[in-house]
């Protein structure tokens, strides 16, 4: 059975305009098989190294590093090692190795201060740096509400101390700038810093 396309141009002095496409056949029936695919899209800072490591650089506590040449995901505390970086790291790797992307008793902690690193799945039908983004992605989502939620605490913490209320306020209101200001002399002999010490 041969089946003929013809590409005509409805209008050919419109070139935005749609094409039409008419379909011919020697007989009467023409199969046509439809595969469906599945797409995905999603969205992550992602970075390329010189080496072909995939750097991911969304969450608030952590750096991801995909490394398909060693096989492995390791995490890094993004600026000071704490227990909330502690947390994101387990709970990402456990995550992982939950959706059996990471080898289930790899999970161990790297050769940097405060990271953890797990090694990945071999597998021959799926691609592994492709479906390991696609479940870092997953887990991203559910940190959200983690990371919302610190950051609030840390703006009322920041109002807090800059534009303090009534109730953690004083009435002196501004204080103007002096040479000398309290009850501790810090020009005498006997001054109680003078030699580093108190002197009663």
């Amino acid at each position: 059975m041969t089946v003929k396309i013809n590409i005509e141009d409805d209008n050919p002095k419109e070139k935005e305009d749609t094409l039409s496409i008419k379909i011919t056949s020697s007989t009467e029936e023409v199969g046509v098989e439809i595969i469906e695919e599945d797409t995905v899209d999603f969205n992550l800072k992602l970075r390329s190294s010189l080496g072909g490591d995939l750097m991911i650089l969304d969450h608030k506590f952590i750096d991801i590093v995909i490394q398909p040449s060693n096989k492995k995901v390791v995490t890094f505390a993004k600026d000071v090692m704490s227990d909330m970086v502690y947390g994101a790291e387990s709970r990402l790797l456990e995550f992982l190795r939950s959706k059996g992307i990471i080898v289930y008793d790899s999970i161990q902690g790297g050769n940097v201060y405060g990271s953890l690193e797990g090694v990945l799945q071999e597998s021959s039908e799926l691609d592994v740096v492709k479906s390991t983004l696609l479940n870092i992605f997953e887990w991203m989502k559910t940190e959200q509400s983690l990371i919302s939620g610190v950051t609030s605490y840390e703006e009322i913490q920041d109002d807090a101390l800059i534009e303090p209320d009534n109730e953690f306020s004083t009435d002196l209101g501004e204080v103007p700038q002096e040479a000398d200001k309290g009850s501790i002399n810090t020009r005498t002999i006997f001054a109680p810093y003078l030699y580093g010490r108190f002197v009663y």
